[in-house]
């Protein structure tokens, strides 16, 4: 039988209400390209998917929304490198679960509630969602205007979770001469403003990963 989902740093918080988007908004990671899709981010190795997964996640916090964070045995979360790099924990929920289903049903579970500004799902290299939860999870951020943020191991170029996913991001990391590195997302599949863009910037390595 499997176990329970495990659920830390739960607070309760209120929603801001929804906000519309100028279609003249240049794409980039912040809420007015990702909210109400669903987004895939995948390759680069895990150094450049925490990095701009992170990115995201101080962006929802700054806009006052809390945050989700799903995960399944090997995770990409790791508290320090969060604190480092500015993300309030105290505002996030870390939920725990058995394998990479349990993942998209806890996801789809907090989505629904229309509690959290960014719900992430970290699916690592089992990463299947089968489409009646993907539309679960579409209809959930477009009600919310909500972003959900898949994140996996799919090497580049291969197919994205599934036809329902709008966006499919490529995570790039680039070694510079200082020490740190640059990051950056490059759409390879965007439903609304097309392929080709992309969105980064220079880093020191986070703690876990140095």
């Amino acid at each position: 039988m499997s176990r329970p989902a495990t659920a830390f740093l739960c607070s309760e918080f209120a929603r801001s209400p929804l906000v519309a988007r100028s279609t003249s908004h240049p794409p980039r990671l912040d809420h007015l390209t990702l909210a109400g899709r669903l987004t895939e981010l995948s390759g680069g190795g895990a150094t450049a998917v925490l990095t701009l997964t992170l990115t995201v996640v101080r962006e929802i916090q700054h806009r006052g929304e809390p945050i989700a964070w799903i995960t399944s045995g090997e995770s990409l979360f790791y508290p320090p490198d969060a604190s480092e790099s500015g993300v309030d924990c105290e505002a996030l929920v870390v939920v725990r679960v058995p394998d990479a289903v349990s993942v998209a049903r806890a996801a789809e579970i907090l989505a629904r509630s229309g509690a959290f500004g960014l719900v992430v799902l970290d699916l690592g290299g089992q990463a299947q969602i089968p489409t009646p939860l993907q539309a679960r999870l579409l209809h959930a951020a477009q009600r919310h205007d909500m972003v959900v943020l898949c994140l996996t191991d799919t090497p580049q170029p291969q197919p994205s979770l599934g036809s329902l996913v709008s966006l499919q991001l490529e995570a790039r990391r680039q070694s510079l001469a200082d020490g740190h590195y640059r990051c950056e997302a490059v759409a390879r599949k965007d439903k609304q403003y097309g392929p080709g863009w992309r969105d980064g910037a220079a880093y020191a390595p986070p703690l876990g990963l140095r």
